[in-house]
């Protein structure tokens, strides 16, 4: 399909799993044509506020928060947030005049796909999850089209609407190659001779993954001392990561630790084993990294979609879960005999890499053009 300059909004947010597959269609949607104008609207004080620009993108902000499960104060101002939100989000359009609004999921995908389906203006929705969130399930019934990475998405969005696409990936997400495999132990300073897993509990952190890695760094287990770590805490948690490596001193010396992991690329050649939560952009990178990989889903998102998305992979045998309450006592230990499993490894890494879809930005590129041309 002939691609042309567009003019082309993407909305969304809150987590690197709507963030970096966002960032995706974006640098798409410029090899396609470079005259291409890409506004981000994202919400005020959330993630997408300061990497989106730092991508290269300009990004506006709307006041919108979600409604918090406990009893709070902040709740009392939501539906002022929301007003403001869809008035902000109208001239927002009016002023940018967009070919097409794209929503990733997050709170601000909300106003500002309402406001352009009501004045026109073709909108596509990506749902990056195998059980849809709110958001997307009530803007579904007047997107014009739906972009989804699992099958059986018809019983939350109609299915004429409904094309399977995958999740778009950051395209330096490859298979390891002895070439990265050198240049991951240099940049993070690695022992060669060893082994490595690869622990990243989303782009905030994860209380739970943290706490199985300390436990296991106090206690230890069998063949851990051969064991090196990259261990992505989360910035919520970087300050008690901190002080917990100034006590355990030595015991800290094969491990690597972030807030925030910017080669992921390098932290996936690497490991031999990934642990990791199972949000949707993270099954969907591992997929195309090839990566043996224990899921430990969270268990604090709607539905319980993480488990969804796990059993996707663990039914097929491209991957292993264990359960979150169950992971301080067990996870590192199953990590440990994981790495000290060769052949279980590679039947892992095989049958994980059948289930990469490396053109899902391409697919939901070509959407958006269709939609454009058919307005």
């Amino acid at each position: 399909m002939e691609k042309r300059a567009l003019r082309v909004i993407i909305s969304g947010g809150g987590t690197g799993g709507h963030i970096f597959p966002a960032l995706s269609i974006a640098d798409r949607l410029k090899e396609a044509d470079p005259d291409t104008e890409i506004l981000f609207v994202g919400a005020e004080g959330r993630m997408e506020m300061e990497k989106v620009p730092a991508a290269g993108y300009r990004i506006i902000g709307l006041p919108v928060a979600g409604l918090q499960r406990s009893f709070s104060l902040s709740n009392l101002k939501l539906p002022f947030k929301i007003i403001r939100s869809i008035r902000m989000a109208g001239r927002i359009i009016d002023g940018f005049r967009p070919d097409i609004a794209v929503g990733v999921g997050g709170y601000a995908s909300a106003p500002l796909l309402w406001c352009a389906g009501r004045r026109k203006i073709p909108t596509l929705i990506q749902e990056q999850n195998g059980f849809a969130g709110l958001t997307n399930k009530i803007l579904g019934k007047r997107a014009d089209r739906i972009c989804v990475a699992y099958e059986g998405m018809e019983k939350f969005f109609p299915a004429e609407k409904i094309v399977i696409t995958g999740n778009p990936i950051r395209k330096d997400i490859v298979p390891a190659t002895a070439e990265m495999k050198d240049e991951a132990v240099r940049y993070y300073g690695l022992d060669r001779e060893k082994k490595h897993i690869f622990i990243v509990g989303g782009s905030l952190g994860s209380r739970t993954l943290n706490e199985s890695v300390m436990k296991w760094v106090r206690e230890g287990c069998p063949g851990g001392e051969d064991i090196g770590l990259i261990w992505q805490c989360g910035k919520y948690y970087k300050q008690s990561t901190d002080a917990f490596a100034a006590e355990e001193g030595d015991r800290m010396k094969n491990i690597r630790y972030y807030d925030f992991i910017r080669r992921m690329d390098l932290a996936y050649a690497v490991a031999d084993v990934v642990i990791s939560r199972s949000g949707a952009s993270s099954v969907s990178e591992l997929c195309a990294a090839g990566k043996a990989v224990i899921f430990v889903p969270s268990p604090n998102v709607t539905e319980d979609h993480q488990t969804h998305n796990a059993m996707a992979l663990v039914r097929k045998d491209a991957a292993m879960l264990v359960k979150d309450d169950e992971a301080p006592g067990k996870l590192m230990q199953e990590a440990c005999r994981l790495v000290a499993d060769d052949r279980r490894r590679e039947e892992m890494e095989k049958n994980i890499l059948k289930m990469a879809r490396r053109d899902a930005a391409d697919r939901i590129v070509d959407e958006i053009y269709r939609l454009v041309r058919n307005a």
